[in-house]
């Protein structure tokens, strides 16, 4: 995809996440999405930041409050966030600054895009909801974090596997093969091993159990 397509993308899946946001109850928003230690609240609100990029005083107080570690800022930042608004206002933030292309300087649209993907998923499996990844958008989503390296260090995780993707034409790595959709495969470069594995099939899929990020 190329930057106009990566970036109408985005807005849309802002938008898909606001929606599917705005008819939860109060349970489910403090609901324990698929991210370790993060409500579906937290992950809408670093949904939401992305835009609205804190200002480098803000964001040097909190990685030191981090002690250097980029997870734990990432986490941090978002629960604030959270924490500081009812969950109507991070559903309106995500409406208004959808179709935003403002970044944190540490970043470029192409991770924007399978982040705010991923995160849809992260919301929507674990309260059993169905949310379509877009083929297009996915298939450069894996593109991405196969050649990114960190945090996810894929190619090195999946070391001795060949990745195929059975619904557009993707693939990747090198051994026995695992094939599946596009989504799933990028939520198992991502580190959602547990919920991509049961949508993937292939001689290389025993190995693949307790790869994690």
């Amino acid at each position: 995809m190329d930057r106009e397509r990566s970036w109408q993308a985005i807005t849309a899946e802002r938008l898909v996440l606001a929606d599917l946001l705005d008819g939860l109850s109060g349970a489910q928003w403090e609901a324990p999405s698929l991210c370790a230690g993060w409500r579906v609240r937290d992950v809408a609100a670093h949904v939401a930041l992305a835009p609205q990029v804190p200002g480098p005083v803000s964001m040097l107080a909190a990685a030191v409050r981090a002690r250097g570690s980029f997870h734990r800022l990432n986490h941090d930042v978002a629960v604030r966030h959270a924490e500081g608004r009812p969950a109507r206002a991070l559903v309106d933030e995500l409406r208004t600054h959808a179709a935003s292309r403002r970044l944190p300087a540490v970043t470029d649209h192409r991770n924007i895009l399978f982040d705010v993907l991923v995160h849809v998923q992260d919301v929507a499996v674990p309260l059993g909801l169905e949310r379509e990844m877009p083929r297009d958008a996915a298939a450069a989503g894996v593109d991405r974090v196969w050649t990114m390296g960190w945090p996810f260090r894929a190619r090195r995780r999946l070391r001795g596997v060949r990745l195929v993707a059975t619904d557009t034409p993707w693939s990747a790595g090198a051994g026995a093969e695992v094939r599946g959709p596009v989504a799933a495969l990028l939520l198992l470069l991502t580190g959602r091993t547990a919920v991509a594995l049961p949508r993937l099939d292939g001689p290389g899929l025993a190995s693949l159990d307790g790869r994690r990020v």
